[in-house]
């Protein structure tokens, strides 16, 4: 029989020493606390907190570090939509990023139309009316000096001012469209060439009119030369400078006209988001409305309704200046430069003496552009040519003065085929002259009836502007206004989303 050792507990290896856990085995004697025996002895009896590691057990689960996957900004969002409070905070923050963004949008996008719409009042459209009137200027020149030539030493004071006052304005309104204009722009080219070659032209007329005044059968040369260089440089220059400007002016047009649809389509998304959380907030509340979203709802309402008349009454206010304005001016100033052509071969015809048929061809070729060659028993308005195309396109505040410029072609013509008939048939070529231009008959020749078609055309001229004018003035303002106005709406719509939501999330503390 074995015999207890220690206390006799059996089992036992060792007596239970004082300070011991009760149940755990004591230690050997002799056995200092901390020595490897005690250490075994506390591993064999599963001392808490001092296990020893059995084979092939697992190792304990590491805990996950910061930034591992699953605890970044998905992880988040998940475990706050998990929850009543949090889905109402992640909608607030969607609902106000909405309404900022469609404030920042709607005024982004209406300041880009504001600016258009200045660039058509105070750049485009007054360059494309200085460009025609370049254009009909150096015209006019042309065709004065003509007159003036073949008036010789009789030559009125005011026929010599009008010269001189077209080459000035002509001069002027080159310099300032010039200093309007980029280096890069397609004008510029134009412009270097009018800048050049206006004083050469010049020149050959002072030429001219001198040689002819001493009696020098040379100055007709000159002055055919000088027309040449009007007709095959400067003029095509000026069109092609009103032709860069005609489309600029089209293109500030279209911005100005264009509709916000980036607005509008972020309108609807932040309706639609607005109405689904007033919804689902109805359907888990019961309670039918929410002051703060109504008041969002309302707001973005507001914007939006304020962006839709704004956009109609500026867009059909640019369409009436277009419609009532700058397309009939365009049309007219067409029609101006015509009739100036064909008095510049008219006059230029006699110049010549009937030493070519050049100009009579061009008075030809002129007139069909100007008025078609349909008979006379057509109406005007029925008519191809431009002056028919600005009868038909004048508004009513300037149908009275380019009626009176048809009639008083009409006019012209029947004088020009007098003047015409007396110099082939009658071989009369004084008589052809004094029926063309003269310093004492001022009503009754081709030269009083042009300048009465040129003046009407100059007062229809002044009333297209001025339509233009009243129509298009005050809607960059306008749009500015409305730009203004949806930033602000904007952020009470915002505003009033986060306080109707705090609100419901004020229930959960």
């Amino acid at each position: 029989m074995a015999t207890p050792v220690g206390n006799g507990a059996p089992g036992a290896a060792f007596p239970a020493q004082p300070g011991t856990p009760p149940g755990v085995p004591g230690t050997p004697p002799g056995a200092a606390p901390g020595s490897v025996l005690t250490v075994a002895a506390g591993a064999a009896g599963g001392v808490p907190g001092a296990p020893a590691p059995s084979p092939g057990a697992a190792p304990p689960a590491k805990r996950p570090r910061a930034g591992a996957p699953g605890r970044g900004v998905r992880a988040r969002l998940a475990r706050a939509t998990r929850t009543a409070p949090g889905r109402l905070r992640l909608a607030g923050a969607l609902l106000a990023v909405l309404t900022v963004a469609f404030g920042g949008l709607t005024a982004w996008q209406l300041e880009t139309r504001a600016s258009a719409a200045d660039r058509v009042v105070s750049y485009s459209q007054p360059l494309s009316r200085d460009a025609a009137e370049i254009h009909r200027s150096l015209a006019d020149a042309a065709t004065t000096a003509a007159t003036g030539f073949l008036l010789a030493g009789t030559e009125p004071k005011d026929v010599r001012d009008r010269y001189e006052q077209d080459l000035a304005q002509a001069a002027k309104l080159i310099a300032q469209a010039a200093a309007r204009t980029t280096s890069t722009s397609p004008a510029q080219d134009s412009l270097s060439r009018l800048n050049q070659q206006l004083p050469v032209y010049a020149g050959l007329v002072e030429t001219a009119r001198a040689d002819n005044r001493q009696g020098i059968p040379l100055g007709g040369a000159y002055l055919r030369y000088a027309s040449e260089q009007m007709q095959g440089v400067l003029l095509p220059a000026a069109a092609e400078l009103k032709g860069v400007e005609d489309k600029e002016l089209a293109a500030d047009y279209a911005q100005a006209k264009a509709v916000p649809s980036g607005a509008y389509g972020l309108a609807v998304l932040t309706l639609a988001a607005l109405g689904w959380v007033q919804l689902t907030l109805f359907r888990r509340t019961n309670r039918v409305f929410n002051i703060g979203l109504l008041g969002a709802t309302a707001a973005v309402l507001a914007g939006t309704l304020w962006l839709t008349v704004t956009g109609l009454t500026t867009s059909s206010a640019l369409e009436r200046s277009d419609h009532d304005g700058a397309g009939p001016l365009r049309a007219l100033d067409n029609a101006r430069v015509d009739v100036l052509t064909a008095r510049l071969a008219e006059n230029l015809h006699l110049v010549a003496r009937g030493s070519t048929t050049t100009y009579a061809d061009q008075w030809t070729s002129a007139t069909k552009h100007l008025a078609g060659d349909a008979g006379g028993d057509v109406p005007l308005e029925r008519r191809d040519g431009s002056l028919p195309e600005a009868v038909r396109l004048a508004p009513a505040a300037a149908a009275q003065p380019v009626r009176e410029a048809a009639q008083q072609y009409d006019v012209w013509r029947r004088q020009h085929d007098v003047a015409r008939s007396l110099e082939v048939d009658d071989a009369d070529y004084q008589a052809a002259l004094n029926a063309t231009v003269s310093t004492t008959d001022t009503t009754g020749t081709a030269d009083a009836a042009f300048n009465a078609t040129d003046r009407a055309l100059g007062r229809a001229a002044d009333a297209e502007q001025a339509q233009f004018t009243d129509a298009a003035e005050g809607t960059a303002a306008d749009l500015r206004l409305a730009a203004g106005a949806a930033a602000v709406l904007a952020l009470v719509a915002a505003t009033a989303a986060l306080r109707g939501l705090g609100r419901r999330l004020a229930e959960y503390r």
